[in-house]
């Protein structure tokens, strides 16, 4: 389980004065969960292999000492004792190595599940945050930051326990050494020397800290340019910018190299001042020997004695360094990672909020103001009904509010007052999960899961395990059959990415196959027709017009041929009511549902003649 240094690990994107103590507090509970004792057991072996492991490291010097010392005496019983000496450092080694592993796999599974869980608290959050963090977030930078955060945990698990627990204990037992054998001045030249390493090291990493930071910076800016590139590869190629996203991508990556070879240059001169003190201690500590040597206080076996124990106990401290970037590193990297967490859910349930419970499935807005930003009012004092089993049609130019009455009813944003109900229940006092439950849609822009046919239909059901049965006959009542019959691995053909390799009438009836498992009591239709040619939205009217029965169904309409049926039409201006009634009744009206209808009528009338004309050229 130890971390991986082959590449040093890199600060989050968002720079980080983060308090260090807070974020070690928030870290703390995967230490130690209180709700897994078999961890906690683990936790207790491991530290029982660390205490073992450490007093088998301070027993190895002794055993050379003893060796060596052996040497310079003559006779069999002189050399076997040394042989026993040598061979009980041989073992004591192999031992170390082996208490150091056993700890490494009893400690593994709490890395894993440590990381495991805070992973699942993360991606359950992103999932609970509201639609404008969505809307407003970098997929890139987001998935970076989850994925330094998650990691970090386990490399911090790991450094905490396993290097800087054990390097203090033998410090301790060190010291206690050397004054017994060597008195209080090699002890004070050793804690001189531990304390400017450790001032050094501080100093310097704190200077690479700023650098590590605005390499970070660029990194995130990288990825988030080449990911956004990636998503909109049609959008690309619509406009032949291939040289344009390739300049762009590449001053990102320039700059970000730039960075890091600033940032890497600095890890030399930190690696240069730490060699200098250490080396320094090195050369005092064995001439303070020699001489001690010379003057027939020590013997040659504590020559050797001292230098073991300053090798052994400036090996982790030669990892300082590197242990003091990780553990700052990692504590940035949960900082930002905690910053996700501890957003602002906009929208939240009440404490104790109950399930929605439809008996009859009415939707009312009762004079509800909203806006995304307060300084643009979308809708203005709003208020209409939609009775249960009504089919209800939302109309108007662009701009006028229908897409946010949508996501208004889902409950993605709650308006700055007003109310909308459910059969008479506020929707803000209910839970989102049963009013989303309620509601079904089919939207304008139908986005698939990248897997197959099969399970993006599937996906409608309230379990996710709609069987074959259920996603062959929505799928036949979508118009799907005709494709599937034409793909040799039927269901289990693949969409691609967002649904790419579907055309996008064949992706909004992938979406009409969705609702139509998930059956829900009240439908929302936004332009769910608005992908297909006029053949197959016929085929499909017919089915919606199917699945609206005994359903109450709000429809989001630009073509208004395909709700001239409705047994109401709401049409809206400026994100006010300004006209309602059917079909006919609009058009008597003679206002700006007539007035939009004859515009569309003039088009089409000017589309066929086109067609006849160039049919006849033909």
């Amino acid at each position: 389980m130890p971390p991986d240094h082959s590449a040093s690990p890199a600060p989050s994107a968002k720079t980080p004065r983060h308090d260090g103590w807070q974020t070690l507090r928030r870290f703390l509970p995967y230490l130690w969960p209180h709700d897994r004792p078999d961890l906690r057991m683990r936790i207790v072996a491991a530290v029982v292999f660390i205490l073992a492991s450490t007093a088998t490291q301070m027993s190895l010097p002794y055993f050379l000492k003893w060796a060596i010392d052996a040497m310079n005496l003559t006779g069999p019983r002189v050399m076997t004792g040394a042989m026993l000496f040598v061979v009980a450092y041989a073992a004591g080694r192999f031992a170390g190595v082996a208490f150091d592993n056993l700890r490494n796999i009893v400690f593994e599974r709490v890395g894993q599940e440590a990381t495991r869980i805070l992973a699942e608290n993360v991606f359950s959050r992103l999932h609970q945050l509201s639609l404008r963090f969505h809307l407003a977030r970098r997929t890139g930078e987001v998935t970076k930051t989850i994925e330094r955060g998650t990691k970090s945990i386990d490399t911090m698990l790991y450094f905490m326990l396993f290097n800087i627990a054990p390097t203090v204990l033998q410090l301790l037992i060190v010291a206690v050494i050397f004054q017994i054998n060597f008195g209080w001045g090699l002890v004070a030249a050793t804690a001189f020397s531990i304390a400017a390493y450790i001032y050094v090291t501080r100093k310097i990493t704190e200077w690479r800290t700023h650098l590590r930071e605005k390499m970070n910076k660029l990194d995130g800016q990288a990825l988030s340019r080449a990911v956004d590139s990636l998503l909109n590869y049609e959008t690309v190629k619509y406009f032949a910018a291939e040289k344009r996203e390739e300049a762009r991508y590449s001053a990102a990556t320039s700059a970000y190299a730039d960075a890091a070879t600033r940032s890497e240059n600095s890890l030399g001169m930190l690696n240069i001042a730490q060699g200098l003190v250490v080396n320094l201690l090195m050369a005092g500590a064995t001439a303070y020997t020699v001489w001690g040597w010379s003057k027939g206080e020590y013997t040659s076996g504590q020559l050797v004695f001292v230098q073991t124990y300053l090798t052994q106990l400036f090996r982790p401290l030669d990892m300082l360094g590197m242990v003091y970037r990780t553990i700052r590193q990692g504590l940035i990297d949960m900082a930002d990672m905690f910053r996700l967490l501890d957003t602002e859910q906009e929208v939240k349930d009440k404490p104790g909020a109950p399930a929605l419970v439809v008996h009859r499935p009415s939707v009312v807005f009762e004079d509800v103001v909203f806006g995304y930003d307060r300084d643009r009012t979308i809708l203005r004092g709003l208020s209409f009904e939609v009775p249960a089993g009504h089919h209800v049609a939302l109309v108007g130019p662009s701009g006028a509010g229908k897409s946010t009455i949508g996501r208004l009813l889902f409950r993605f944003y709650d308006p700055w007052s007003g109310r909308i109900l459910i059969d008479g229940q506020d929707i803000a006092a209910v839970s989102q999960t049963s009013l989303r439950a309620a509601l079904g849609i089919v939207p304008q822009d139908s986005v698939l899961f990248n897997d197959t046919i099969g399970y993006n239909i599937g996906y409608g059901h309230p379990t996710g395990e709609a069987t074959p049965a259920q996603i062959e006959a929505a799928a036949h009542a979508a118009a799907l059959s005709g494709l599937i019959d034409r793909l040799p691995a039927r269901f289990d053909t693949e969409v691609g990415e967002r649904g790419l390799k579907l055309s996008g009438g064949e992706k909004q009836r992938v979406a009409i196959a969705r609702t139509l498992v998930k059956n829900p009591p009240i439908l929302l239709l936004d332009e769910a027709t608005s992908a297909l040619d006029t053949r197959t939205e016929q085929d499909i009217l017919a089915t919606l017009h199917a699945l609206s029965e005994n359903r109450t169904s709000l429809s989001i309409a630009h073509r208004l041929s395909t709700i001239v049926d409705s047994d109401s039409i709401l049409v809206l201006q400026d994100g006010r009511l300004v006209e309602q009634g059917n079909h006919a009744q609009l058009l008597r009206m003679d206002g700006l549902y007539a007035e939009m209808w004859a515009r569309q009528a003039n088009e089409t009338q000017a589309n066929e003649t086109s067609e006849a004309v160039a049919n006849a050229a033909e």
